[in-house]
């Protein structure tokens, strides 16, 4: 029952602050609109079972947005004011849970490898419809290692008021990480009935892939969000014994609503 808490896909928390934006705030919010507004919601994804897995199983995922904060004395950020051209950064998260050898006979001799927290921060730079960020974030539990990921966004709004996203993705991963993920030790490889080969992977790009996300309001709070990925192993990722007995193409796709709450906090 646990699986079905993992949360393998998060949805790209929209908190920009655009440098060029910034300068150009007023200290109090518009007079007719909060101070706050989050849209929070959920839905599930299809994915692989295990990063290299060629089973696949279904996963709940949260979604999170920030359309306005207001900071006193130093002014707000509104998601519809965001320049068009400039620097941004945001926050980024991501959690692994945890996989077993009893996931995979194909993992059979493998030790645990335990649910695993990453936390950072991304920059880019937007020019008009596309824009291109790095992100890099610290492992904590599972592994201790850092994540890297480079890309490229297209936005487009295709018909009314439905918001398409799209673009290619790269993904580097320190030793640390790799080893954790698709190392396979002597001792593993020693069990009896076990099918992998030991194996020591070097820190690198791991995966190279595409990510599309479409949002569309139902209501004025309401919003349906659909989003697909692909990614494909690379480097000593690809070489891994657990990546050659799976797949080394990830597929996943989710779909979920979110609802849009608008408060005040300060008088």
């Amino acid at each position: 029952m646990s699986r079905l808490y993992k949360v393998l896909l998060l949805a790209t928390l929209p908190f920009c602050w655009s440098a060029s934006q910034a300068a150009s705030e007023q200290a109090d919010p518009a007079p007719d609109a909060k101070q706050y507004v989050v849209d929070v919601g959920g839905g599930a994804v299809f994915k692989p079972k295990y990063p290299g897995a060629d089973e696949y199983l279904v996963y709940p995922f949260p979604i999170i947005g920030i359309g306005r904060v207001f900071i006193p004395g130093i002014g707000e950020y509104d998601e519809k004011d965001k320049a068009k051209r400039g620097f941004y950064v945001f926050p980024s998260f991501s959690f692994n849970g945890k996989r077993e050898s009893s996931d995979s006979r194909d993992l059979f001799g493998t030790k645990t490898v335990d649910w695993a927290v990453e936390l950072g921060a991304g920059a880019g730079y937007r020019y008009d419809w596309v824009s291109g960020f790095v992100v890099l974030r610290q492992g904590f539990n599972g592994h201790k290692g850092q994540a890297a990921d480079f890309g490229v966004n297209f936005e487009t709004n295709p018909v009314g008021d439905l918001k398409l996203i799209f673009g290619p993705r790269a993904t580097w991963a320190s030793n640390n990480l790799m080893d954790t993920y698709f190392g396979v030790t002597a001792a593993e490889a020693a069990v009896p009935g076990s099918v992998l080969s030991e194996y020591n992977p070097s820190s690198g790009f791991k995966t190279v892939g595409f990510s599309s996300r479409i949002s569309h309001p139902l209501t004025e709070k309401t919003t349906l969000h659909i989003r697909g990925d692909w990614d494909r192993f690379i480097g000593d990722a690809k070489k891994s014994p657990i990546i050659k007995t799976g797949s080394e193409n990830q597929f996943s796709v989710g779909i979920g609503l979110s609802y849009r709450f608008e408060f005040d906090v300060f008088e």
